[in-house]
């Protein structure tokens, strides 16, 4: 019985219809990846700056973020703004605006984090040279740092790939959505298809997260050693 119930995946469209929806999964998860690290920059480097303003304000973004569930961020988004506020947004464009916004405050503090984490005398040395304070840190501390970054950014762009699952709950036709659609259609003549579609969906995304998990701890072996 439940070896027979594979057949659903290969049921008609059933598996085409998967793939499209882990392409609507990645294709959300890989422009917010995108969007969130280069704004996630742009923040971190300003909140190395010595203004305690713009280091509270961005402070209150970050922890916003970190506080409050992305769920209820995407509920605010799709279904608060459109009530209150007559703005009509994309379950889509929803989901690659609140992705983005997640993504820049946790990248803005691992870029931070960073940057504060290399020796001092790199910026006394910068400072010497007379660099301006933009050449500082296009020259001599972004460099140096990026290599520091990039495996807390693998971990970040995986967390944001497996969180795409939350998207269902807007309506999101990805690839969990799509498996819930299969499951309704086959449970009347297989009841073992959530089964085959719920693991086939673990696969996949297994396939995507486990190669940036190990990506991530080579490189963190690699440059802390």
């Amino acid at each position: 019985m439940l070896n027979s119930g594979i057949s659903v995946l290969f049921d008609g469209m059933n598996m085409q219809r998967l793939l499209v929806g882990l392409w609507v999964t990645v294709r959300i998860a890989i422009v917010s990846i995108a969007i969130g690290c280069v704004l996630g920059i742009f923040i971190g480097v300003i909140r190395t700056s010595k203004s305690k303003i713009l280091a509270f304000i961005l402070r209150i973004y970050l922890e916003l973020f970190r506080i409050i569930p992305i769920l209820v961020w995407l509920f605010i988004f799709y279904f608060v703004l459109p009530a209150d506020f007559n703005i009509n947004l994309d379950a889509e464009v929803v989901s690659i605006i609140v992705f983005s916004l997640w993504g820049a405050a946790e990248m803005s503090d691992i870029v931070r984090g960073s940057i504060i984490s290399l020796p001092k005398h790199q910026l006394e040395s910068g400072k010497a040279l007379g660099l301006s304070t933009f050449q500082l840190y296009w020259y001599v501390l972004i460099p140096q740092a990026i290599k520091r970054t990039i495996p807390g950014a693998i971990n970040l762009a995986t967390r944001m790939v497996k969180t795409t699952a939350l998207l269902v709950m807007i309506g999101v036709i990805e690839v969990i959505k799509v498996g819930q659609q299969i499951i309704e259609l086959a449970n009347f003549k297989n009841p073992t298809a959530s089964f085959w579609v719920y693991g086939f969906i673990f696969f996949m995304y297994f396939i995507i997260c486990y190669p940036l998990s190990k990506l991530s701890q080579k490189l963190e072996r690699k440059w802390t050693s």
